[in-house]
C-alpha cells in the first residue's frame, strides 16, 4: 500500500511519496546516468522483454531491490513519479509491465510531465500490465494509478487492464490504494466505454463514472485506502493555506499517523505512515520521497529507509560526479545496502519508543539544518552546499547507527508485535 500527493502553489510544484512493501524487502535509491545512443535492441523489464529506445534521460530511483522498476523517483528533466496498487475488477493475469516498470520507462522516455503520462499510457495500451508484485507474497497482483508531476504542470492518472484515464492537477492531488477519478477525467483511452459495456460494469446510461465502474471495495476498505487519502487531502489543505509551502511540510505530511502515541503497536492502516505489525497490517513504509521543483531546479530527498517518522530525508541530485549517502552502491546489492543499515535503528526505536523524543528532536534538528543548507537563498544550491548538507545527514545517520547497531532488541515478553518483529529480525540476518 502506498500514498502520493502533490501540490501546486506559486510557481512551486512539492511532490511526496510513501512507498509501503513488505517489512524485510529493502528499497535502494540508486541514481541511473542517461544515455545516447544505445544500440541494445531488446529490454529486460521485470517479467517482460520490450523495445529499447537508444537515448534515455538520467534518473533517481527509489526500487524493490529485485524488480528493474521503480516505486518512486525522477529525471534530470525535472520529472518525478510515484504510483500506487488498485484492484480493479478488471486485472489481467497474464504477465506484463508492472506498475514500477510502467513509472521507470515514463521517467527514462519523458521530458515533461505530459510526456511521460504519454509514455506510461501508450506502453500500457501495447504490452498490458499485470505480473506478480509481492517479494514474498506471490499472490500479490494489482493495476496502478500516477502523479506525474514537472516544475509546470501535474497529472493523476489511473488505469484498469489497458485502459486508463488521466485528469490534470490545478492546485494540489493525492492518490491512494483506490481510484479517485470520476467523470471528470481529461483525457482516456479509446473505447474506454465500449470496454466497460463489454465486461457489464456499464450500461451506457448517465455520466461514466471511471472510478465506480472499475474499483473493488474488499482490498480498498480493509487496507485503509480512503482514510489515508482523506489524511492525505487534509495534509494538503493545511499546506496550502500556509503562507508558502515547503519540502519540510510535505516531509511531516508523510509522517502522519492518526495517534500521537510513540508506541507504534498502536498505528493502524489508515496511516499515511505505514507501520507493519501482523497478518491485518502487513504493509510497511520501507522507502519514502520528496521534490521541489521550480524554476530554480529540482530538489530531491529521499530517505532511503523505512517509516518516516523514523527516518531522516537526505539529499541527491543528478549530478553523476557528486557522491551522496543516500545511494546504494547498484540497484540490486542489499546486505550492504544503506537501507539494512538504519533497520537497525529503525527496528530498535519499534521495539522500545523511550528515546524516541530524544530521536525525533535531534532528527528534525539536523533535517531544518540540511534543508537551510540547500533552499534558504535564492540561488540553486552548488556543489559545496550539497556536500556540507550530505554530511550534516550522513553524520547524523552515523551517530544513531552506532548507538544501536551492537544494541540488543528489547522485546517485550507474550507481546505478539515483539514476536512478529523477532521473527523478522531474524529473517533479515539483524540477529542470530
Amino acid at each position: 500500500m502506498c500514498d502520493t500527493q502533490v501540490i501546486r502553489k506559486d510557481g512551486v510544484t512539492l511532490f511526496a511519496k510513501n512507498s509501503d512493501r513488505e517489512p524485510n524487502e529493502a528499497q535502494l535509491v540508486v541514481r541511473v546516468p542517461p544515455m545516447v545512443g544505445d544500440k541494445s535492441p531488446k529490454l529486460k523489464t521485470t517479467y517482460l522483454e520490450i523495445d529499447q529506445i537508444p537515448n534515455r534521460h538520467g534518473t533517481i530511483l527509489s526500487k524493490p531491490f529485485w524488480i528493474w522498476g521503480a516505486e518512486i523517483g525522477a529525471n534530470d528533466q525535472g520529472v518525478v513519479i510515484g504510483n500506487e496498487a488498485v484492484f480493479t475488477k478488471v486485472q489481467e493475469k497474464t504477465d506484463g509491465l508492472i506498475g514500477m516498470d510502467l513509472l521507470r520507462l515514463g521517467l527514462e522516455r519523458g521530458g515533461t510531465a505530459e510526456k511521460a503520462l504519454h509514455t506510461i499510457t501508450r506502453l500500457l495500451e501495447q504490452h498490458g500490465q499485470g505480473g506478480i508484485c509481492g517479494y514474498r507474497d506471490k499472490t500479490l497482483r494489482y493495476d496502478n494509478s500516477f502523479i506525474i508531476a514537472d516544475p509546470g504542470e501535474a497529472w493523476i492518472l489511473e488505469t484498469a487492464a489497458r485502459h486508463w484515464v488521466a485528469k490534470r492537477v490545478v492546485s494540489q492531488g493525492a492518490i491512494s490504494n483506490c481510484l479517485t477519478i470520476g467523470h471528470d477525467f481529461d483525457l482516456q483511452s479509446e473505447g474506454l466505454e465500449d470496454f466497460a459495456r463489454e465486461r457489464g460494469l456499464y450500461d451506457g446510461k448517465g455520466d461514466f463514472y471511471f472510478n465506480e465502474t472499475f474499483d473493488t471495495w474488499f482490498l480498498p476498505y480493509f487496507s485503509g485506502s480512503h482514510k489515508r487519502l482523506a489524511c492525505s487531502v487534509a495534509n494538503l489543505n493545511g499546506i496550502s493555506r500556509q503562507p508558502a509551502a515547503a519540502p519540510g511540510d510535505m516531509m511531516n505530511s508523510l509522517r502522519s499517523h492518526q495517534s500521537r502515541s510513540f508506541h507504534h503497536t498502536r498505528r493502524k492502516n489508515s496511516d499515511v505512515c505505514m507501520h507493519a505489525a501482523g497478518y491485518i497490517r502487513r504493509s510497511q513504509t520501507t522507502g519514502s520521497m520528496v521534490s521541489q521543483l521550480d524554476a530554480s531546479g529540482s530538489h530531491h530527498f529521499f530517505t532511503g529507509s523505512s517509516a518516516p517518522c523514523l527516518s531522516l530525508f537526505k539529499p541527491v541530485n543528478v549530478d553523476p560526479l557528486q557522491d551522496f549517502s543516500v545511494l546504494n552502491r547498484d540497484e540490486t546489492s542489499w546486505e550492504d545496502s544503506p537501507w539494512l543499515a538504519h533497520e537497525h535503528i529503525h527496528r530498535h526505536l519499534l521495539l522500545d519508543p523511550r528515546h524516541h523524543a530524544e530521536f525525533t528532536a535531534s532528527r528534525d534538528k539536523a533535517e531544518r539544518a540540511m534543508l537551510a543548507t540547500l533552499l534558504n537563498n535564492r540561488l540553486a544550491p552548488s556543489t559545496e552546499d550539497y556536500r556540507v548538507a550530505d554530511r550534516i545527514v550522513a553524520d547524523w545517520e552515523q551517530h544513531w547507527l552506532e548507538r544501536y547497531r551492537k544494541e540488543p532488541f528489547k522485546y517485550t515478553a507474550f507481546s505478539p508485535y515483539s514476536l512478529y518483529w523477532k521473527r523478522f529480525n531474524r529473517m533479515l540476518g539483524l540477529e542470530g
